[in-house]
């Protein structure tokens, strides 16, 4: 997941092309712009709408800044799936490979939407229309945008699509720096010399916490 927090005084929808009419629309809260990745899983989902609801970015009733959160203000939250979140630029070309596909992300953003109304007040969680082209309107307080990411998930290689399986062998050829003269990697090593190398090359990554 990556999302964007805005402090909005007032946020809505207001007509567009999709059906002319105003979908949503909130007073004080956060407006979140959601973006899905392909390796999401339930573990983001649940780590997200914790960190939605008590991140600390209001001022309490002594006007101290980053004291009081969404949840402890009574506050609404606006929602916004946003794919391009998951933008990978290619040049200067985005590419929105690492986005869930739609079906599923549809399913994966209602149930996001379900969560957050469990954990807080179903009423004052609003969100847009899947899928539609919308205009947002945001009035920011400060402004103040903070982004948020969830923490790496291990990623089921039976869950990836063809195309993302093509675009891993395709990034792997592609950070292939040979780090050796052509005629530096013709010339015969002796087994025995410790310098010699394979050329393989530990994956390393960590987990950030939560």
């Amino acid at each position: 997941f990556k999302a964007l927090f805005q402090k909005p005084y007032f946020s809505f929808f207001p007509p567009s092309p999709v059906g002319g009419e105003q979908i949503s629309s909130i007073g004080r809260g956060l407006c979140v712009l959601l973006g899905i990745s392909l390796e999401d899983t339930q573990r983001e989902l649940e780590h997200m709408v914790r960190k939605i609801l008590n991140l600390r970015v209001f001022e309490d009733e002594s006007g101290k800044h980053w004291s009081k959160s969404v949840m402890d203000k009574q506050y609404e939250v606006l929602c916004v799936s946003q794919f391009t979140l998951q933008c990978i630029l290619k040049g200067n070309k985005p590419d929105y490979h690492m986005a869930m596909p739609t079906e599923q992300a549809e399913c994966f953003y209602n149930n996001f939407l379900e969560q957050l109304r469990k954990a807080y007040k179903p009423e004052l969680i609003k969100d847009g229309k899947f899928g539609a082209y919308m205009q947002v309107h945001i009035q920011n307080d400060g402004p103040v945008t903070i982004e948020l990411e969830s923490p790496a998930a291990t990623v089921d290689p039976k869950q990836l699509t063809k195309l993302e399986k093509q675009q891993q062998r395709k990034e792997k050829t592609r950070t292939k720096v040979p780090s050796e003269s052509s005629r530096e990697r013709n010339a015969p090593r002796n087994k025995d010399d410790p310098s010699a190398s394979s050329g393989a090359e530990g994956d390393v990554s960590s987990e950030r916490e939560p």
